[in-house]
């Protein structure tokens, strides 16, 4: 049934940016991500599960038949992270979107085609659901049902991309952050650390070659993906655990890694800075933050991160209403689409016993009921035996799915 499916998330228009960390999963690599999510999908009896973290949302897609309750809200973020603040806690259900059923749907196929992105008709929000939805369907939390809405998502998002002007003059929170650090009248020649190199960082990387800054060191936990970007970039590249003996100084930190804790702790900084005196300029994209907020206080930074881009974010909304607009009508037809397919979907599922069960009845009559006749007749007449049932095998499969398949349209 479509009211299986539920979404609970947290997103830029319900809350700060750096409070959607306190409602991350907190692990410190894939083997525990995968480990904890499996855990939270056992404890919550979830049928199946798809989890996306972005710079500007965390949302948990599963189907259950079980109500969302208040209770079973609070019971599932406090599983996500047992530190959730009691402030959190305590505002949970002004924080937190529950959706259900055609809502939830209608929600997902909105995030997939960017239009409840911080960021409206940004194209990096497609490839964080494709990305998350092929980690999730490899460790099995994901199945044919979320398969299901997760194809329609993104079919409907290209549907968008390709009949509107949405993503006309294309511009992200990357962009945005590189604009404001272009804007701090940053030197070409400014010594630049990077550290982390995914997707978000290689995404900053190509502004930064498009600007000409050419003083660049990449540092990551894998040093390979470090060299990867840094020859882009011209740079050099250093393990992560080599940051804090890095002697060279910085005049523009950028940071954005997996880590859902403080990457650069005070003490880190100021290892960093070398005694140096001067405004220098970070760019925390990370979600969590990935910059300490002492850090921040108690140090001369020009400080851009997600939540200070939001009024550049509101002027990019301003130029695309009507884009905005069209978009939901395209998505509209999409998720009108959505139950015919949902049908077919459980008709194709229930009936994959169909083509066992007749294999194991033509088996059983040459075997067994026709066994002594079979036995008698010549090699020519038993090929010929066998060429008529394997032709009725395959007709007798397929017709009923055709039929099935036909009685579904015709109730719609």
């Amino acid at each position: 049934m479509l009211a299986n499916y539920k979404i609970l998330t947290v997103t830029h228009k319900h809350t700060q940016l750096k409070e959607i960390g306190d409602f991350v999963i907190k692990a410190a690599d894939s083997r525990a991500l995968k480990a904890r999510l499996e855990a939270l999908k056992a404890g919550f009896q979830l049928d199946e599960l798809l989890y996306l973290p972005t710079c500007n949302r965390v949302m948990y897609f599963f189907t259950t038949a079980q109500p969302i309750t208040s209770q079973f809200i609070s019971r599932f973020f406090q599983s996500v992270n047992p530190e959730l603040p009691t402030a959190a806690l305590s505002q949970i259900e002004d924080v937190v979107q529950c959706l259900e059923g055609e809502a939830a749907l209608e929600h997902l196929l909105d995030v997939s085609a960017s239009i409840d992105s911080l960021v409206i008709g940004e194209r990096q929000i497609l490839r964080q659901l494709r990305e998350a939805f092929d980690q999730c369907w490899e460790w099995g939390l994901a199945g044919n049902f979320i398969r299901l809405a997760y194809q329609q998502a993104v079919v409907a998002a290209k549907a968008v991309y390709s009949n509107t002007r949405i993503g006309e003059k294309q511009i992200s929170v990357v962009s945005l952050a590189v604009q404001k650090l272009l804007n701090a009248g940053l030197n070409k020649n400014a010594r630049i650390l990077m550290v982390g190199a995914g997707q978000t960082n290689q995404l900053v990387a190509k502004f930064l070659v498009k600007h000409a800054f050419d003083d660049i060191v990449v540092f990551n936990r894998t040093l390979g993906k470090a060299e990867q970007l840094a020859a882009l970039l011209g740079g050099k590249a250093q393990p992560l655990d080599a940051l804090p003996a890095y002697t060279s100084g910085f005049d523009c930190l950028i940071v954005c890694t997996g880590a859902t804790n403080a990457v650069i702790t005070p003490e880190l900084y100021a290892s960093l800075l070398q005694g140096e005196k001067g405004r220098k300029v970070a760019i925390d994209l990370a979600v969590p933050r990935n910059i300490s907020e002492a850090v921040v206080e108690n140090n001369d930074i020009n400080y851009i991160e997600i939540e200070g881009l939001r009024h550049l974010a509101e002027a990019n909304l301003a130029f695309r209403e009507q884009e905005v607009e069209e978009a939901r009508m395209i998505l509209k037809e999409y998720l009108q689409e959505f139950p015919t397919l949902f049908k077919q979907r459980q008709l194709e599922i229930a009936m994959r016993r169909v083509p066992t069960e007749i294999k194991a009845v033509r088996h059983k009559a040459v075997n067994e009921v026709f066994r002594k006749e079979v036995e008698m007749l010549d090699g020519q007449t038993r090929e010929l035996m066998e060429r008529m049932l394997a032709y009725m095998e395959k007709k007798c499969i397929g017709i009923p799915m055709k039929v099935a398949r036909e009685a579904v349209m015709a109730r719609e």
